[in-house]
């Protein structure tokens, strides 16, 4: 899809992520030109002051200014601005954009929903006239959604934020970078260079030790059993007692045994 010409302003903390989108709004709207990119949410408002950007894409969880108060002082300088808010909590998102003067993103973004939303940017942006564009709520309106967001968004967003528990990992797939959710990882394995990483879609190496990812995982979710060996608990199906104090860690979807080691034997006294 060409659709027409317009102008965009990308922000998110993570370069690679910013990347991959660029990338593939240039792939699905050849016509958009991305005039700025920002590394937070105070960077976002001083660029849209600067380029007056037709749309804007606000990663939701960024440190210092967030994407929701970013987007206050975007649509309060520049009403017409279109904003497109990037999340990874889509069950908390639905009911903030029900009546459509906001759009969303859910990380990984995929081509087939990002089309969707550059069509309806689109359509957007073909009806803008001297009044407000079709389709596209007032100033006020987005003010009152952008409120009802925050208090949505709230609790699930800067959670995480302030636990510090990580969220994506980046890992290399043949000649790609692939961004993990860590939702889908059952299992960490070091070797000497690097972390084996095992998700539900398959396999990849990363460069950071497991001491490092045990720091960064929610604890209440992932468990190091060995010091080479991290696994998260929703996909054990057992764990098995073997000679000297060691036992093996059995998989719900997967054949391998993950050792555990005396130093962490205690975790599994219970079964």
């Amino acid at each position: 899809m060409s659709g027409p010409s317009a102008t965009a302003l990308i922000a998110d903390d993570e370069p690679l992520l910013r990347e991959r989108l660029a990338a593939q709004l240039a792939r699905l709207w050849p016509g958009l030109d991305i005039v700025a990119e920002a590394r937070n949410g105070r960077e976002a408002v001083d660029l849209a002051e600067q380029q007056t950007p037709q749309v804007v894409f606000l990663d939701v969880q960024m440190p210092g200014l967030d994407g929701v108060e970013a987007a206050r002082a975007i649509v309060g300088a520049a009403p017409r601005t279109i904003v497109v808010f990037v999340t990874a909590y889509e069950q908390y998102a639905l009911q903030a954009f029900e009546q459509g003067a906001l759009d969303y993103l859910v990380k990984p973004i995929d081509d087939e929903r990002l089309a969707t939303t550059v069509s309806r940017l689109q359509d957007r942006l073909a009806g803008a006239g001297p009044h407000d564009p079709p389709g596209v709520a007032g100033a006020a309106d987005v003010a009152m959604m952008l409120d009802r967001l925050a208090a949505q968004l709230g609790s699930a967003v800067q959670a995480p934020r302030a636990g510090g528990h990580l969220q994506w990992i980046r890992a290399s797939v043949g000649q790609a970078v692939r961004l993990i959710a860590v939702d889908e990882v059952i299992y960490l394995r070091s070797d000497e260079k690097y972390t084996l990483v095992a998700w539900a879609g398959g396999e990849a190496l990363i460069r950071k030790t497991i001491r490092e990812l045990a720091d960064e995982l929610d604890p209440q979710r992932f468990v190091q059993v060995h010091r080479s060996v991290i696994v998260a608990l929703a996909h054990v199906s057992q764990v098995v007692r073997g000679p000297n104090e060691t036992a093996e860690v059995h998989l719900k979807a997967r054949p391998e045994r993950l050792p555990v080691s005396r130093s962490w034997l205690h975790l599994f006294k219970q079964m």
